[in-house]
């Protein structure tokens, strides 16, 4: 369908692909990772057309579809969000008034050859009308927005009235609803709750017909959807047959079996290498010598790539709390919105959070838990009740809105600085150095920063302070999926108490022994880990 064959390309003294080839196949998930800046957006961005190789060929023909969704959605203005939707699908609008028009000259007499003509060319566009899926358009786009969090009731909406995080859903909704023979999904995961993911899911398994091509930190999204996994990284392009838990089981031993065989080279080079040196100054051995050079000559040299750099996180052991951490008593929280109404988040709830408890704070798009955190962690008001915090409890805080806990303006020393303002520059910089800013990165201002880094800084300003209760928004928004590792198995050994927000279903299956879910401004509590929660809530996840 489309081959991508010995393609090479550079960004100015940054080599991405040498003599690299890929192939999408029709009907065929792929997944495709590698670290950052390794070239997958590139791979997108050569496939529509967007950049060119710099060598090598790409081909795919005419007649192909192609459907890219990106982070960056552009600007949105002066239509509805289904009108917004519906833009996408233009060219099959135009293609059904093309329909109308000859089925109406059709109905006029003209000689049989223009008949003839006319009947193939009305075939034709019957044909791809049909695998547009244009007979259904409205409706698929509806139900697309529906599933994306966008029911009925906001359909008519400005789209410029919607968030940042909105727009990325109905811009994803175009996508869709333009049904195309191939779909390259570039973190299509990244803003959606987990209900909206799992549509998504559904959708792609038993909707889509087509070949798809997606990038995602998402693990379980990614293993349930994929079945061939394209990894980019070291100038090279390597296919693997499987879901993304297979490829990391394969490349493993590919790894091992390399690093055995570059010994084995190793070792064979310094012996020979050795032979020469001691018989190089013998007339009698010379034509060993030179045969063995010439033998040294010919071999190809195997060469281990270079280890990609990851986060180095480990809480450091939190100072003991109360077994009673967060006492909650007629808790809740209302909003006063623009027109003055009042707009009910959560109310009634009372309990107890204990010491070492990890719970994970569950509810659809919208039902509070941001703001049930912020209350918690202090950084709002309750409405109502009290909350009430145990003994020698020491908070952290991680907003799933970085700028919301940083100062755009400081330095990512500065910021990590302020969090341990008697530590040693050295003890500084090696904190920086293990969240990848090392060098010059280091002071870079926090306003010029991605948001994965932004992201990495907080979790650094969190290890240099002695916590105890660790609030977290959505602490795995922008990370990639080895430091989400990093970064589960860091919370897993922590000693202190933690409650969190997170749409990553394998960061909640391996952490929460408790889980509370806001549904309709009520709270419940289930005393058991994420799959008891599904269980017990008749949801499946």
């Amino acid at each position: 369908m489309i081959h991508l064959t010995n393609i090479s390309k550079q960004h100015g003294s940054q080599i991405l692909f040498t003599n690299a080839s890929l192939q999408i196949l029709p009907g065929v998930r792929t997944g495709l990772v590698g670290p950052n800046g390794a070239g997958k957006s590139t791979i997108f961005r050569l496939i529509t057309g967007e950049e060119e190789v710099d060598r090598g060929e790409i081909s795919c023909s005419k007649k192909t579809v192609i459907g890219y969704f990106s982070q960056d959605v552009g600007e949105m203005a002066g239509r509805s969000a289904l009108e917004e939707t519906m833009s996408a699908v233009a060219q099959v609008m135009a293609l059904a008034e093309e329909i109308q028009e000859m089925e109406a000259a059709m109905a006029q007499p003209m000689p049989d050859d223009e008949l003839a003509t006319l009947l193939e060319r009305y075939g034709d566009a019957q044909e791809e009308f049909e695998h547009r899926g244009g007979y259904d358009l409205e409706t698929r786009a509806k139900s697309v927005l529906t599933g994306l969090g966008i029911g009925p009731d906001d359909f008519n909406r400005p789209v410029e009235s919607f968030s940042g995080g909105w727009k990325m859903r109905i811009a994803l909704a175009k996508i869709l609803t333009i049904n195309p023979d191939v779909l390259l999904l570039d973190e299509p995961t990244n803003h959606l709750d987990i209900e909206s993911i799992i549509w998504l899911e559904e959708w792609l398994k038993n909707e889509f017909k087509g070949a798809v091509l997606m990038t995602s930190h998402d693990r379980t999204f990614m293993n349930s959807i994929v079945s061939r996994i394209i990894e980019v990284v070291n100038k090279t392009i390597t296919t693997y047959g499987g879901n993304y838990d297979f490829y990391l089981r394969e490349r493993e031993i590919r790894r091992t079996n390399l690093l055995a065989s570059y010994r084995r080279q190793q070792e064979m080079l310094a012996k020979e290498e050795d032979f020469i040196a001691r018989f190089a100054a013998r007339v009698s051995h010379a034509a060993q010598v030179q045969s063995r050079i010439k033998k040294l000559e010919k071999i190809e040299r195997i060469e281990l790539p270079p280890e990609q750099r990851v986060m180095r996180f480990e809480f450091a052991e939190p100072p003991r709390s109360g077994d009673d951490v967060v006492a909650m008593e007629g808790l809740g929280k209302t909003w006063v919105l623009e027109d003055s109404s009042d707009k009910k988040v959560f109310s009634g709830v009372t309990g107890m959070i204990r010491r070492q408890e990890k719970i994970a704070v569950v509810g659809v798009n919208g039902a509070g838990k941001s703001t049930f955190l912020k209350v918690l962690a202090g950084k709002t008001d309750p409405t109502s009740g009290s909350v009430t915090l145990g003994a020698n409890v020491a908070v952290g805080y991680f907003s799933q809105h970085s700028m919301d806990v940083l100062n755009g303006d400081r330095t990512v020393f500065d910021t990590v600085q302020d969090a341990m303002p008697q530590a040693h520059i050295g003890t500084i910089r090696n904190l920086c150095a293990a969240f990848l800013f090392q060098g010059d990165d280091a002071d870079k201002r926090i306003c010029q920063l991605s948001g994965g880094e932004k992201s990495r800084v907080v979790l650094a300003t969190l290890l240099a302070r002695p916590l105890n209760f660790l609030i977290l928004d959505e602490p795995t928004n922008h990370l990639d999926m080895q430091s989400r590792e990093i970064l589960l198995e860091a919370l897993k050994k922590f000693a202190g108490t933690v409650i969190l927000v997170s749409h990553d279903r394998h960061f909640l299956r391996s952490l929460v022994d408790h889980v509370m879910e806001i549904d309709h401004g009520e709270m419940r509590l289930y005393g058991g880990d994420y799959d008891y929660y599904l269980q017990k809530s008749a949801k499946v996840q």
